[in-house]
């Protein structure tokens, strides 16, 4: 069976050069490439570039995919709008690590479970533009895709379970669709996830209201308004409205503060064991509803069919004899079934002897069919 790696790199700030291109177009000569991306698939060899040189050099995404197991998430932002002492604090294990090049700091999510994966189907196309606007919202402020990073390590077992958990993002309750798609991609337990959310509140990070922007820059001071439109007239910083949007944040922060009510790595593992448990066993209570109500619905539905059967039972054995005089094994099919549609009725209604004695008649007339005989065995419909 063939392998399967799919690298995507996008860049979103600026477009890619002319001479960037060609110098991206030397590491491959069939990848798509494009001013904004690259992106290419292999079913044998290996990829000859280096993703984290590509990082630094001119990408600010990228996603990796390989049919063994492995996934990777790349994100990379200028130090201006996310503080590389900020992600340092989520990040610390082979599952969510970060350095700086220049200034940018780059965040390298990880997942490498090999064992028991089974992913010969995939198709990485379109797993990382649903990701990405997870890129804007950690540079407005929303620090969900960072604890999600530091949760990731925790499942990894890349951190100890006596680590205290760092500041904790309020909505991680309410993941939006580029954080959903980020968890699931990356494989994060969603037990995990719920346990964590416990902790934290309840109002998301996500895009505040016109009147809560307003009423905020209303009480800004004038010498800030100012500085705001010059930026936004001469700077040509493609993250200005990001770095507005983490200042109001920043400004209405309700991450979990206190110290002392901080969690373990090891005491979320374990919450998130619990909230497991709780939820299998509530699937299987569901299971076994779901099978009573099934199997009353078909009792009652076969009550119905009997009770239609025995408003004419001698035009049901006409049928059964009419199936059989045809010698087809379809119509021998159909014939066994009604012989114990017949049966099943027969016992409902006290007249098994009755029955009984038909079919003994039956299998003497047909004694030279073995295929009916063999079809009146297997149905239990044996003298």
């Amino acid at each position: 069976m063939s392998e399967y790696q799919y690298y995507e790199f996008t860049a979103v700030d600026r477009p890619l050069t002319g001479r960037e291109r060609a110098e991206l177009r030397s590491l491959s000569t069939r990848a798509d490439i494009t001013a904004t991306s690259f992106v290419n698939t292999y079913e044998w060899g290996n990829f000859k570039g280096d993703p984290r040189t590509l990082m630094e050099r001119y990408f600010d995404a990228h996603l990796y995919l390989a049919n063994w197991g492995t996934r990777q998430l790349m994100l990379r932002l200028p130090k201006h709008v996310l503080d590389p002492a900020t992600v340092a604090q989520y990040c610390q294990g082979d599952s969510a690590a970060m350095w700086t090049a220049g200034t940018h700091v780059i965040i390298d999510l990880h997942d490498g479970d090999e064992d028991g994966v089974d992913e010969w189907e995939l198709d990485g196309h379109g797993l990382l533009t649903s990701i990405i606007p997870v890129r804007a919202s950690l540079a407005a402020g929303d620090l969900r895709l960072l604890y999600l990073a530091w949760l990731r390590c925790v499942q990894s077992e890349d951190i100890a379970d006596d680590e205290p958990e760092p500041p904790v993002p309020a909505g991680l309750g309410a993941l939006d669709a580029p954080l959903t798609a980020a968890a699931e991609f990356l494989r994060i337990d969603p037990d995990l996830i719920a346990a964590a959310a416990a902790g934290s509140t309840p109002d998301a990070s996500g895009e505040p209201t016109a009147a809560q922007l307003r009423t905020w820059v209303i009480g800004l001071p004038a010498r800030d308004k100012d500085t705001i439109l010059t930026d936004l007239i001469t700077s040509g910083d493609s993250h200005l409205r990001n770095r507005l949007l983490r200042r109001y944040r920043d400004a209405h922060r309700t991450d979990t503060p206190a110290p002392a009510a901080l969690r373990t790595a090891g005491k979320l593992l374990a919450t998130a064991a619990d909230l497991r448990a709780q939820r299998e066993r509530r699937d299987a209570e569901q299971r076994e509803r779901d099978r009573i109500r099934r199997e009353r619905s078909a009792a009652t539905a076969r009550q119905r069919h009997l009770d239609t059967l025995a408003v004419d039972q001698p035009a049901a054995w006409q049928r059964v004899d009419e199936l059989i005089a045809t010698k087809r094994p379809r119509e021998y099919d159909s014939a066994v079934q009604l012989l114990v549609d017949l049966r099943d009725l027969a016992e409902r209604d006290g007249d098994s002897g009755l029955f009984q004695q038909r079919l003994t008649e039956l299998r003497a007339v047909h004694a030279r069919k073995p295929s009916l005989l063999e079809r009146l065995n297997l149905a239990g419909l044996d003298t």
